[in-house]
């Protein structure tokens, strides 16, 4: 039996004065027994150590199984818009811890993230936190010493147990509900929409984004008696002569009118949530500067192309339900006579099956590839996943994204486009290839 001198020696150690922000992201590895710690009553202990009163914010929380970010995104630059300063939470990261923490559009820097490590690690105490707990409480201690007015925090996982729900929001946004993170959401749609629905506040506003809400989520609308937004309902999404038109609602103190959204490489249905939780929480803003904004606003990773001739395009996605979205995009924006080639990388718990069988449509040729990182697959580990879904297809396995990147370009016509997929990883690596990781 270990003496209490070994146990004492096996506990990580904090990080010392002047420590950098590797040191404490690595000290944050390695504090909890495990990644996922579904549960409010630690992260909530300390939250109110560090708050003695709530902060001094308007808080919006952003749930759902796909387009957080862009509604996140798509948000705080509207709300930037109108002169209002803005902090955003997202995870995870493409290529710096530093990007989950913006203000104003700009990630914290390395000294704001250190000092509000220390001051949760003060807080906490004997309380153990995992890393992505650890990182919310700090990310709003950056936000409150930064003195924002508005905070627009990503879920991180689903809603009512997830670190983030610690704060209450005055709106909130769902964007989707699918299966995805199976292990610790249920592989059932009602019982996920359960879970998604713990962000809403009584009495509060909240607008759901796509057009099908389970059950589940209705039911604590009714309960909690939320003043409800949903696409499709009150208001809609068309396409008229090419273009995307957004009918707004009349209910709810705005305006009733139509806005054209311009062309985005964003989801719409996070992007028209995004507007209409705008002009609610800034009814003021006029439709023509939000079509204006909306021009100017990107997110590295969602749809974003980083080369041409042949087109070479980078996304997150890495469920199904992503995958669909995918699909249909990839088809509509490859050029007449070329090809679609898809360079797919994926993590080990993801739904790779699912994943395949959404895109095998829209994809004439494979690039299976490896991922160095937590829980990425091999390129061989891929394949024996990928067997049974792209029997048939026309596929070859590569050991990186580089590889595959290098070998694409030899393979492809100009007409032809290149989308690289299947998680933050893999996207990461594809940005690195292509020199595009100072882009965001």
């Amino acid at each position: 039996m270990p003496h209490n001198s070994d146990l004492a020696r096996q506990q990580p150690v904090a990080p010392v004065a002047g420590a950098s922000l590797n040191d404490w992201l690595s000290y944050l590895e390695a504090i909890h027994p495990v990644e996922i710690d579904l549960g409010l009553d630690r992260v909530l202990t300390v939250f109110r150590r560090l708050f003695r009163r709530p902060p001094k914010a308007r808080v919006v929380t952003v749930a759902g199984t796909n387009g957080k970010g862009s509604a996140v995104t798509c948000l705080a630059g509207l709300l930037r818009q109108t002169g209002r300063s803005v902090g955003t939470y997202t995870s995870p990261h493409l290529h710096r811890y530093n990007e989950r923490v913006m203000i104003n559009g700009t990630p914290a820097s390395d000294e704001r993230l250190v000092c509000a490590f220390e001051a949760v690690e003060a807080a906490r105490g004997s309380t153990s936190l995992t890393y992505f707990e650890f990182g919310t409480l700090a990310a709003f201690q950056v936000l409150a010493e930064a003195g924002v007015e508005d905070w627009v925090l990503e879920v991180g996982l689903g809603g009512r147990l997830d670190a983030v729900n610690v704060v209450d929001p005055e709106l909130a946004i769902i964007t989707s509900v699918d299966i995805d993170h199976v292990a610790f959401l249920s592989d059932d749609r009602e019982v996920i929409g359960f879970e998604k629905a713990g962000i809403l506040r009584q009495g509060k506003p909240a607008i759901y984004a796509d057009i099908d809400p389970p059950s589940s989520v209705l039911q604590q609308v009714s309960a909690q008696r939320i003043p409800l937004l949903r696409l499709g309902v009150d208001y809609s999404l068309a396409d008229q002569d090419g273009r995307t038109v957004l009918s707004l609602p009349s209910a709810k103190g705005l305006a009733g009118a139509e806005l054209v959204i311009p062309e985005m490489t964003l989801p719409l249905n996070s992007v028209a949530a995004a507007v209409v939780a705008a002009l609610m929480l800034e009814p003021g803003i006029g439709l023509d500067t939000v079509t204006a904004a909306l021009r100017n606003i990107t997110l590295p990773g969602r749809f974003e192309r980083l080369a041409s001739e042949p087109d070479v395009v980078v996304d997150v996605g890495h469920n199904p339900h992503a995958a669909r979205w995918l699909a249909r995009q990839v088809v509509l924006r490859c050029r007449s006579g070329g090809k679609i080639r898809a360079i797919y990388g994926a993590l080990s718990d993801k739904d790779i099956e699912g994943v395949v069988r959404e895109m095998k449509g829209a994809v004439d040729e494979w690039y299976l590839v490896g991922l160095d990182c937590p829980r990425g697959l091999s390129s061989e580990e891929l394949g024996r996943r990928c067997a049974e879904p792209l029997s048939g297809a026309v596929q070859s396995s590569y050991p990186s994204v580089e590889s595959a990147i290098n070998q694409v370009r030899v393979d492809a016509d100009t007409r032809d486009l290149v989308i690289v997929f299947g998680s933050f990883f893999t996207v990461a690596d594809a940005r690195l290839a292509l020199g595009a990781e100072n882009a965001s």
